[in-house]
């Protein structure tokens, strides 16, 4: 299987009733050694704004703009560590170049900048992290458990989150509910 690094997963129906029901997740790395991605359609129940303030990161007491923003769950593994997916911006600590227009951090001088015009044109922010040992997310989808789509930064960014696991499905080009939940082997 080709990597799906940079590919969106689509949680299939029949992960009702599970941490992933009704997921989507943006797969931040995959090679032989295992894959990694960020929910990023799940809500956390914080704000930016809130996370900031508790993280004393903004001098003044509210940030220069207010953001709105929600910060997400982005999976089970290591809850209380910070990701911003966010477009291309060079100069920050603890950045990784996922795509040409995306990048990926994990430093506390990104976040500290939010508010701001140093900060980067679009971001998000999640709580956490999914991961896959070897082989793992393949034979998930073996199993049928997800569907793979090119991820683009219009569902990344644009899109509010309760639209963004249906718009990615229909990207496909069908209706995800009128799917089998058996896998098609012969």
């Amino acid at each position: 299987m080709d990597s799906l690094k940079n590919h969106f997963i689509i949680a299939m129906p029949s992960l009702n009733d599970t941490f992933f029901e009704r997921s989507l997740l943006y797969i931040c790395d995959h090679d032989e050694k295992g894959a990694m991605g960020i929910m990023i359609n799940r809500p956390s129940g914080i704000i930016v704004d809130e996370l900031l303030l508790q993280m004393e990161l903004n001098e003044q007491p509210q940030p220069v703009t207010s953001l709105g923003k929600d910060v997400l769950i982005g999976g089970p593994v290591n809850p209380e560590q910070g990701f911003v997916l966010h477009t291309h911006q060079n100069g920050w600590d603890h950045s990784e170049a996922l795509s040409d227009n995306l990048m990926l951090t994990t430093s506390q001088d990104l976040l500290g900048s939010l508010g701001s015009d140093k900060a980067p044109t679009k971001f998000l922010i999640a709580l956490g992290y999914a991961g896959w040992g070897r082989g793992q997310l393949e034979q998930e989808i073996i199993d049928n458990a997800w569907l793979s789509v090119p991820a683009t930064t219009e569902i990344l960014f644009d899109l509010e989150h309760a639209q963004r696991w249906q718009y990615a499905a229909e990207s496909l080009g069908f209706d995800i509910w009128q799917l089998s939940n058996l896998a098609g082997h012969g």
